[in-house]
């Protein structure tokens, strides 16, 4: 009987054996993001990777897997600890969105998530600056980093800028609460990103209240989310939040992306119940953020490509 022939696939062994040095640099980074968290008092904790109901954001698109999804971040379920009395937890995972792929994107990715019971933003800040800076004192590379040929000085206080501020300077318009997605998608990428100091990391804070909804908004500026980005050399690197905890706003607003994603002819996703029951019940003022590691690693390691420092990037495994 014959049978069709398939060629075996080309060998990557060369490939795997240049990824060695900043292989190894990113586990030693890994290592030492674990120490400096359980040095400060938080648990590490460890969430679903297939769950029922992902958060419905217009942008995000998640993985069917089965009858499931896998996660697009952990963010819900950490979010249910912190209900139930969990003060400071962390968690790296893998997480997984579709059509994100590019030099700085993949499909599958690891992120680092840690959440506070606490209601000032300000601490998330000030964690994003002894994590990084500890994490390049690991590898050798504090304070200076290269980002595409640019010095990047870690050495804190790194700059905070709003977004206002940011959108008036390089892109000539100030948003206010409600501004027209795509102008303002476009503009952050072509014009703001761009044009953000390189010397230093950029907190970019103050986001119009219709981009977090997952956010609290600022009772002193109602017009704009306690929502930030951080980036480093131009690449963005976190997205935080003062966490929105009123259960009856939270539906309102997880209702409004569910109609944007069947707007634009994207699926829908349920609503998770029991997150919304968690807030119901009581959730504290918390902060929370979400930080991609592969990205960081291309920091540190002054990696052109999340390609050179993940071992099996899409279409390698």
């Amino acid at each position: 009987m014959n049978r069709k022939y398939t060629p075996p696939p080309q060998s990557d062994r060369s490939r795997l054996k240049n990824l060695q040095s900043r292989l190894r640099q990113r586990a030693e980074m890994l290592t030492a993001i674990r120490a400096e968290f359980v040095g400060r008092g938080f648990l590490e904790v460890e969430t679903p990777t297939r769950i029922p109901c992902p958060a419905p954001e217009i942008h995000i698109d998640a993985q069917p897997s089965g009858s499931r999804y896998l996660i697009t971040s952990p963010e819900l379920q950490m979010k249910r600890l912190l209900a139930a009395g969990y003060d400071k937890i962390f968690q790296i995972c893998h997480c997984f969105r579709q059509g994100e792929r590019s030099e700085e994107h993949l499909p599958e990715f690891t992120m680092l998530e840690w959440y506070r019971l606490e209601p000032e933003i300000d601490r998330l800040l000030e964690d994003c600056q002894w994590l990084i800076t500890g994490a390049a004192r690991a590898l050798g590379t504090y304070p200076l980093v290269t980002r595409q040929g640019i010095a990047v000085d870690l050495s804190p206080p790194w700059h905070r800028l709003t977004v206002s501020e940011a959108f008036e300077r390089f892109a000539g318009w100030r948003p206010g609460a409600h501004p027209d997605p795509d102008r303002f998608d476009v503009d952050l990428v072509e014009k703001v990103e761009p044009s953000l100091p390189r010397d230093k990391p950029v907190f970019l804070e103050g986001y119009p209240a219709s981009m977090a909804s997952l956010a609290r908004l600022d009772p002193a500026a109602p017009q704009t989310a306690l929502r930030f980005e951080l980036y480093i050399g131009g690449l963005e690197l976190a997205n935080g939040f003062a966490e929105l905890t009123d259960a009856a706003e939270q539906e309102e607003r997880f209702e409004a992306e569910r109609a944007a994603r069947e707007k634009a002819g994207k699926s829908t996703y349920p609503l998770d119940r029991h997150f919304l029951f968690a807030l119901q019940e009581g959730l504290a003022p918390c902060v929370g953020i979400a930080l991609g590691l592969d990205r960081l690693a291309m920091v540190l390691t002054g990696a052109a490509s999340v390609d050179e420092i993940v071992a099996f990037p899409e279409g390698t495994a």
